[in-house]
This record gives structure tokens, sequence and C-alpha cells, in this order.
């Protein structure tokens, strides 16, 4: 493997279709296009300031790196890439990708990262402001999340997400196989019109949750008090852990939690019509 050290590159395409080369400490300046149609290329302790340094690269490691907000878009039609321990500043990360992992990795502007990739792996991942992340995306398996950023997760199948804290709104939209465990949301309109969506252990935030869902779980869950309208024309098993203030012409299934607020069946429930809804307390007498 070739070794490139302690040097600056810029301008359009300087390193253009490499193969078997290792970058320490080197910085790609203001340009395009930096590492073009590569493959097995490992990158530590280097920083990316030009535009597109990483399309079209086949096989790569970054360690220990940062890409400036100049580097845009930095991370495109690619596979196997191994990252850890880096910071990205710049927006439209990860773009039709597939075979991605990620360790300790903090992306500070998450404006539309991760569009259309596949097979992502991630433990402890950062996502701040932005909107959008993770659309079209298939086969995701994260352990530590946490996301600020507006709108995470539409149209997405086969995630799975350990420990995460998700603060947003309209998250998790037309998605399908859908595991969260261990893990706090908050936000309106979670998990609408999305199907096989099972929570365990989470704690829920918001108004309107879980609604037009189909095959929904919901396993020793929480809700915050504010919660309410939750469940309308869903298809649901729930188990609910402490106190859930409103439910909403849920279409069929079973909620059962410790004490509820109160139910809304209206002209508007949707047949079956069938849902049983019970508190524990009732059952215990």
């Amino acid at each position: 493997m070739n070794i490139i050290q302690n040097q600056h590159f810029e301008g359009e395409r300087p390193l253009f279709e490499s193969h078997d080369l290792r970058l320490e400490q080197v910085t790609i300046g203001e340009g395009e296009s930096a590492i073009k149609e590569c493959s097995n290329i490992e990158a530590e302790n280097c920083y990316f300031e030009g535009k597109y340094p990483f399309w079209h690269v086949h096989g790569f490691r970054i360690e220990n790196c940062h890409f400036a907000v100049g580097a845009r878009s930095a991370l495109w039609y690619s596979d196997h890439l191994v990252m850890r321990n880096t910071r990205i500043d710049g927006p439209k990360m990860f773009r039709e990708m597939e075979n991605i992992e990620l360790e300790n990795v903090t992306i500070n502007d998450a404006d539309e990262i991760f569009w259309r990739c596949r097979d992502i792996r991630a433990k402890n991942l950062e996502l701040h402001d932005g909107t959008y992340p993770f659309m079209f995306c298939e086969r995701v398996f994260i352990d530590g999340l946490k996301s600020d950023s507006k709108y995470v997760f539409q149209y997405c199948k086969n995630i799975e997400l350990h420990n995460a804290h998700i603060v947003t709104k309209d998250s998790f939209w037309e998605c399908e196989n859908i595991t969260i465990c261990d893990s706090h949301l908050d936000g309106e309109y979670l998990a609408w019109h999305s199907k096989n969506v099972r929570l365990v252990r989470c704690h829920l935030a918001g108004e309107q949750l879980l609604c037009y869902a189909d095959r929904l779980i919901l396993e020793d869950c929480t809700f915050d008090a504010q919660c309410d309208r939750v469940f309308e024309y869903s298809n649901v098993q729930a188990n609910i852990r402490g106190h859930i203030e409103n439910i909403k012409n849920p279409t069929s299934g079973h909620i059962i939690a410790d004490s509820i607020g109160s139910v809304t069946i209206d002209e508007n429930i949707k047949q079956p019509a069938d849902c049983v809804i019970e508190t524990r307390q009732a059952l215990s007498n």
C-alpha cells in the first residue's frame, strides 16, 4: 500500500483513480472530487475541505478525520466504508451507498444524509440539525443514536435501533419492519402509515402518535402526560406501563395500561372497530 503523509492537495481530482493508498495527516483543500473512482483507501487524521471528496470509492476506511463545512456531499455512490471517531460538519453526506460501518461519528449538519443507503451498522452516532436523514434506507442497525434532526427515517425498511434518543417531528413515516428498543422518542406524528413497527421499553412524547399504523406492537412502553389522540386508525397490540392520557379511535387489537385518562370513540372510527381497551386496575377488580 502506498502511503502519503503530511501533504496538502487541492483543485480538481488530485488523487483520481488511486488504489491501495493510505493518507496520514493529509489536507484536502478547496476543489472537487479529490478521491474519485478509487479503491482500498485509508485516511487517518486527515482534514477535508473541498467538495465531493469520496465518490465512487470501493472499500475505504476513515478514522479520526474532520470533514469541514465546505466538504459537502462528501460520500456518494460508494460501498464498504468503515468510519470511526470522525466529525462531519458538511451537509448531504452518504448518498446511494451500501455496507457502511460507523462508530463514534458526530454529524453537525445532518441535512439530507443517508439517502438511499443500504446495510448500515452504527454505534454511538450523533445527528444535529438538518432535515430528512435516512430517507429510503434499508437494513439499518444502530446502537446508540442521538438526534435532534427533523423528519428522521422516512420510507425506510428493516430498521433496528437500540438506546436511541430522538427529538424530531414526523419520524418513521411510511416505514416497514421497524424495531426500536430502550429508547426515547419525542415528536409529533410518530410512525404514521407504517407497518410492522415494534417498540420495546420505549418512552414516547408528543401528540397524535402512532396513527394509521398496521401491525403495531408496544411492549412495556411509557407515555408523557401530554400525549393524546394516540393510536387513531391503527391495528395495535400495546402493553403500556403507567398512564396514557388519551386514546382515539383505534381500529382493532388490544391495549392495556395501568391507567387511561380518556378514550375517544366517535362516528369516525374505522371497521372492524373492535379494539379491546382496558386498565390493569379494572382487571384486578
